[in-house]
C-alpha cells in the first residue's frame, strides 16, 4: 500500500447528490428539474390518494350500497385442527388458554377467540375460549375434553 492507491473505507464516502435550485449559476436552476407551471412544480404538492387528474375518482364514481353494523363483534376463529397440530407439535399439553394462543401466535392480545369445529381432535383438552361453535363443542367433548367459556 502507497499513497498512490489509497482508497476511503467502503461506505464511508457518500455523494451528496444534485444541489437543485441554488441559482442559474449552477445549471439547475430556474425551473430546477420541475418543468413549467403546474402544481406538481409547486413547493408543498403531493398527490392526494385516488387522485385521477381532475377525473372523477373511481372511489366517487361507483355508487355505494349496503350498511357497516357498528355493533358488530369480530372473533378470531381457531379451527380443531390448527388446536390437534399444536398437540402433535408438543407445543401445548393439557389446557388451551387465550395465555397460550397468543403466546403461538393464534390470537392477537385483544381478539376475542371464537373455538371452529374444522377438523378433528384426539386429544383431551381443556380450551377456554370465548364463544364455541355447537360442532367443537360437541367434538372437544366427545374427545374427553372441557370447553370453558370465558
Amino acid at each position: 500500500m502507497d499513497l498512490s492507491n489509497l482508497k476511503p473505507a467502503q461506505g464511508s464516502v457518500k455523494s451528496q447528490g444534485k444541489r437543485i435550485g441554488r441559482g442559474q449559476g449552477s445549471g439547475k436552476g430556474g425551473t430546477a428539474t420541475r418543468g413549467h407551471k403546474g402544481a406538481k412544480s409547486r413547493s408543498g404538492y403531493s398527490k392526494k390518494l385516488g387522485f385521477e387528474g381532475g377525473q372523477m375518482p373511481l372511489q366517487r364514481r361507483v355508487p355505494k350500497f349496503g350498511f357497516t353494523n357498528i355493533n358488530r363483534v369480530e372473533y378470531q376463529g381457531i379451527n380443531l385442527d390448527t388446536l390437534q397440530q399444536l398437540v402433535d407439535d408438543k407445543k401445548i399439553k393439557d389446557t388451551v388458554d387465550f395465555e397460550t394462543l397468543f403466546s403461538n401466535r393464534l390470537a392477537g392480545k385483544n381478539d376475542l377467540v371464537k373455538i371452529l369445529g374444522r377438523g378433528e381432535l384426539k386429544a383431551k383438552l381443556k380450551v377456554s375460549a370465548h364463544k364455541f361453535t355447537a360442532s367443537a363443542k360437541a367434538a372437544i367433548e366427545a374427545a374427553g375434553g372441557e370447553a370453558v367459556t370465558l
